[in-house]
């Protein structure tokens, strides 16, 4: 698998922990929202029973504060007025009559009814004393206010009010007192249910009775069973707000006030959803902001990115330029970041080292080559003289000695001049005749060079006739030297009875392509690269391979550059070695020597 590169490993770890960290502030951004939501609304609750209490114990209040007022026209300072004054007074109170629609009484000392302003039956004469708010205000003699009670004699669900009727001297005289239906009297604001989604109910503490769900003609309905309503549940274990999930899973955020003075506990609940529902708008507006911002910190990572790791690249360019002698120069401008420069710098000192070597090696191979030229020639030549028996005739052993001593001379002797020439080539000191060339007669030329060779291998050799006439401009010898060592290795490859095959075309205006084809196996994938190297050979375990010098196809590469023109190869049912060479132009140029 390819390793991605510098520049997208480090876009990579941008948006990785870009994201990353987008992930974390969206995560605690989208709980701190819901806890900020879920505020709001607990808020929301208390605010709303606060305000329930508030406008119930009012109404209370102005219905005691009447009924306080009321009773201080009932005494003329020492004693309660006579009873007939009594019902006249109770006839002309029609504002006292709205505020207490169950109906006005007046009471004696005792805590027995003794006048009413509208009739019901068994009601006078009756005696109200054992009542808890009867005897509170008997003996407190103060205005107070009952728990919600069913009427005695009424049977209907009230709420009573007393005030004390007091002489100027203190004396306690009688008691006035009003009721209204809590089923009908409307002290229970209707707008804190006015969402159909939310809960709102009246608890009456005390008789753990449901104040809110009061009908007209029927008993107070008592609390659901514990267990039974979790929402009720919650409001009565005293604490005051929260959250709380329902039989059926449903979750529920309430608020609850105690309105002491009639110990009811008012309780107000919405759903959960109006916590999540409003984070979650904000939330995906959040979300959409951030995926915008993160889109723009990709694209400024990958962006610096690709700014950080240009130089590299221009410089990983420059050098395989450089390694494949590509480029004119053998340096790197020391240019960019630090880190740039720094690596620019090492590479040239590196390169200087290695021509350095190079220069060395290459001095020391022409030297030792060129000195060992000279006996070596004269002792092939000895060897070949007593081959021929110019000395007398050998013994049998002797002169097969000879003869392996002779190939092996002329074998060292080859490598010598192939690494002279390339020497040469490499240092620019070989010299060229550049003439103009007739494509049609090279490639006969070659191959009746190269027909003895073909033969012994069991080759045929043939040329593919162009569709034009071509005309090149080369060093006759050095365009000979390369399609010989092209075709001598076709011919070392090719299966027996095999054929190899020699054309020319022209690539363009200006150059003219030879091809050597044969069908052997073609060269490894992997040594490819390394083909047109010095001592490279791509398969040294063959007897082919081993006759050779490994210089061959160096030389060619070298010689070719020489003339202005290109080596390669390739592989397509069988293996292709060409050669660029320049075009002859229209007006024939002079011949001419080159270095």
């Amino acid at each position: 698998m390819r390793s991605p590169s510098l520049g997208i490993r480090v876009t990579l770890i941008t948006i990785s922990s870009s994201i990353a960290t987008m992930a974390a502030v969206l995560f605690f951004a989208y709980n701190g929202l819901v806890r900020d939501f879920e505020n709001v609304l607990t808020q929301r609750q208390l605010l709303e029973t606060d305000s329930a209490t508030r406008v119930v114990d009012q109404q209370l209040q102005i219905r005691l504060e009447a009924l306080k007022a009321f009773s201080a026209f009932l005494t003329d300072g020492d004693n309660l007025r006579p009873l007939p004054e009594l019902k006249e007074l109770l006839g002309r109170q029609p504002s006292l009559e709205r505020y207490f629609e169950g109906g006005l009484l007046i009471f004696d000392d005792k805590g027995v009814a003794i006048a009413e302003n509208r009739f019901v039956p068994r009601r006078i004469g009756t005696n109200y004393s054992d009542r808890p708010h009867f005897r509170e205000a008997l003996t407190s003699r103060q205005a107070v206010i009952s728990r919600p009670i069913i009427g005695r004699t009424t049977g209907l669900p009230l709420l009573s009010f007393l005030s004390p009727i007091v002489s100027d001297d203190g004396d306690l005289l009688g008691l006035a007192g009003g009721s209204i239906n809590l089923a009908e009297s409307g002290i229970i604001p209707d707008s804190l249910s006015e969402k159909s989604n939310a809960i709102f109910k009246v608890l009456d503490t005390g008789h753990f009775t449901q104040v809110d769900s009061l009908t007209p003609g029927a008993p107070m309905p008592e609390l659901p069973p514990p267990g039974e309503n979790l929402i009720i549940d919650a409001a009565l274990s005293g604490v005051t707000s929260g959250v709380v999930t329902d039989k059926s899973g449903k979750r529920w955020i309430y608020a609850t006030r105690h309105l002491e003075r009639v110990g009811w506990l008012f309780l107000r609940a919405e759903p959960y959803e109006g916590v999540t529902g409003p984070a979650r708008a904000s939330f995906e507006n959040f979300l959409l902001l951030s995926v915008l911002a993160a889109l723009i910190l990709a694209t400024a990572a990958w962006l610096l990115g690709r700014t950080a790791t240009r130089p590299l690249e221009h410089m990983s360019t420059r050098i395989r330029a450089m390694v494949d002698g590509a480029s004119d120069t053998r340096r790197l401008k020391p240019k960019g970041p630090p880190e740039t420069r720094n690596l620019a710098l090492a590479f040239n000192r590196l390169m200087e080292e290695r021509e350095a070597l190079d220069q060395m090696k290459d001095q020391f191979v022409a030297t030792v080559s060129h000195e060992l030229r000279t006996p070596l020639t004269s002792i092939n030549g000895s060897l070949k003289l007593l081959d021929r028996e110019a000395a007398g005739e050998l013994p049998e052993k002797a002169r097969k000695m000879v003869q392996v001593a002779l190939r092996n001379g002329e074998q060292l002797q080859l490598l010598i001049s192939d690494l002279l020439d390339f020497n040469k080539a490499i240092a620019g000191k070989m010299m060229l005749q550049i003439g103009t060339i007739q494509v049609s007669e090279a490639l006969e030329q070659a191959i009746e060079g190269n027909r003895s060779m073909a033969t012994h291998y069991g080759v045929s050799l043939c040329a593919v006739p162009a569709a034009e006439p071509l005309v090149v401009r080369a060093d006759p010898q050095r365009l000979r030297q390369i399609l010989d060592n092209f075709i001598s290795n076709a011919i070392k490859f090719s299966p027996t009875g095999a054929a190899v095959q020699l054309s020319a075309r022209a690539v363009n205006q200006n150059t003219i392509r030879f091809i050597i084809s044969d069908h052997g196996p073609g060269v490894d994938e992997q040594f490819i690269p390394h083909l047109f190297e010095r001592f490279a050979q791509a398969n040294p375990s063959s007897k082919q391979a081993q006759s050779g010098t490994g210089l061959g196809l160096a030389i060619c590469r070298e010689l070719a550059h020489l003339m202005h023109g290109q080596v390669g190869y390739y592989y397509q049912q069988g293996a292709h070695f060409w050669l660029d060479i320049p075009r002859q132009e229209t007006s024939r140029e002079p011949d001419h020597e080159v270095t």
